[in-house]
């Protein structure tokens, strides 16, 4: 065989296509992996805060459960790589995982960087080549089999996977390249948006909140009266609007909307405390420590910062105390912690998005295999997918699953 042939040629060095490649080669296939940024694994970095939420702590289940109706699609995939042998596989390379108390799965290092370099060590030792700042410009496919050209070179494979990811996070290389090459071959590419996404909201107080954290909030998306998603988590002010874990997982229902600046969030600040339990103790603090600024006394369950916020929205004086309360007072201070409403002005877009909802539709994709319905010798894995899950390490499972599948059934034809 000449040098530019390869059984198997995968585009994309992104967590589906590190895995996959590296399956392929280890089952005996000659195998390329192909990277158009200088790096290889460039989101796996720059993920969870650069610490790498591997996967989440639950079973095969409750993986395909967070993703909903289309989790189905996973049921294979997970039984090749589920959530246990994803972890052992980090552990043989010498990456040892924690639970934290969110059931995110880290590393035990905090470093995304030892994730990777497992990924890495294990492509060496199956003798991948990895070619690094070699994009693919052309994708094309005869009885010959497949012809890919790059800047460098004109390559043949026997097949290709297709891992080149979505069009989360662009500036690291994921600007949707793959969707062209999989429309080409008679794919569905389902209309991509932001997923897992700050939000921005048209109250310009809230930019005083700047870096507020909460770890308990139940946050709604409203179109009128009407409940488009809803989560509860931990929540973060920022200098353009929301971001934390419950914004993020809730952002696909904003990115998704075609009027989005029509929607709202409607926050309870304090889930766990009700509004009749929460009015009783601001009537008995009144009582009780009279002298109090009101915001004080509100600083027992809330920031001091977001209590004086909540107490100028309210409409009172930051000076008031507890004992100068009025009932119509009392009320008002309760409604805005526990049914804050913050008009909705968009999302930061995929620049910002952690992962890319939409792409090439499931239907035309063997959830047995990763498999083209289109074209046998064709397999697709990873976030180019139309699979998006929440936060919490449910999307790389779902790449590193996907990534495996591929790799195996790639090697097996």
């Amino acid at each position: 065989m000449p040098d530019s042939f390869w059984d198997v040629v995968v585009i994309g060095a992104g967590a589906a296509g590190l895995l996959g490649a590296g399956r392929a080669a280890e089952l005996g296939k000659r195998t390329l992996l192909l990277e158009k940024n200088r790096k290889p694994g460039v989101k796996i970095l720059m993920s969870g805060g650069t610490r790498c939420n591997i996967t989440h702590a639950t079973d095969n289940r409750g993986i395909v459960d967070a993703f909903g109706p289309s989790g189905r699609f996973l049921h294979s995939a997970l039984a090749a790589l589920g959530v246990q042998e994803t972890i052992e596989l980090f552990k043989v390379e010498g990456v040892a995982t924690k639970v934290e108390e969110t059931g995110k799965v880290f590393p035990v290092s905090n470093k995304a960087a030892d994730v990777l370099n497992a990924l890495l060590r294990r492509l060496q030792r199956a003798g991948v080549t990895l070619a690094l700042d070699e994009p693919v410009r052309d994708l094309r496919y005869s009885d010959a089999g497949f012809t890919l050209v790059t800047p460098c070179r004109s390559i043949t494979a026997a097949r290709v996977i297709l891992t080149s990811g979505g069009r989360s996070y662009p500036g690291s290389g994921t600007t949707g390249d793959g969707y062209g090459f999989a429309a080409a071959f008679g794919h569905t590419i389902q209309a991509q948006r932001p997923a897992l996404v700050p939000v921005r909201v048209r109250s310009p107080w809230v930019a005083e909140l700047r870096g507020v954290t909460l770890s308990d909030v139940a946050v709604r998306v409203l179109d009128g009266e009407r409940t488009l998603a809803s989560r509860r988590g931990s929540f973060l002010f920022a200098h353009f609007g929301l971001s934390g874990p419950v914004v993020l997982d809730v952002s696909r229902a904003i990115s998704g909307h075609p009027r989005p600046e029509n929607l709202a969030l409607a926050i309870d600040l304090l889930p766990a405390v009700s509004e009749t339990d929460l009015d009783a103790y601001l009537r008995t603090q009144a009582l009780a420590s009279g002298k109090k600024q009101l915001a004080s006394v509100l600083a027992n369950y809330l920031p001091r910062r977001l209590c004086d916020a909540l107490v100028a929205q309210a409409g009172l004086p930051v000076e008031r105390t507890a004992a100068a309360l009025r009932k119509v007072d009392r009320t008002s201070l309760v409604r805005w912690v526990k049914q804050l409403r913050l008009p909705v002005e968009g999302t930061l877009g995929f620049e910002k998005a952690e992962v890319t909802a939409g792409g090439v539709a499931l239907d035309e994709v063997d959830s047995r295999t990763m498999r083209s319905k289109r074209l046998s010798d064709l397999f697709i894995a990873g976030e180019i997918l139309d699979l998006d899950g929440p936060i919490g390490g449910y999307n790389f499972q779902a790449a590193w699953s996907t990534g495996w599948l591929a790799g195996t059934a790639a090697a097996a034809r």
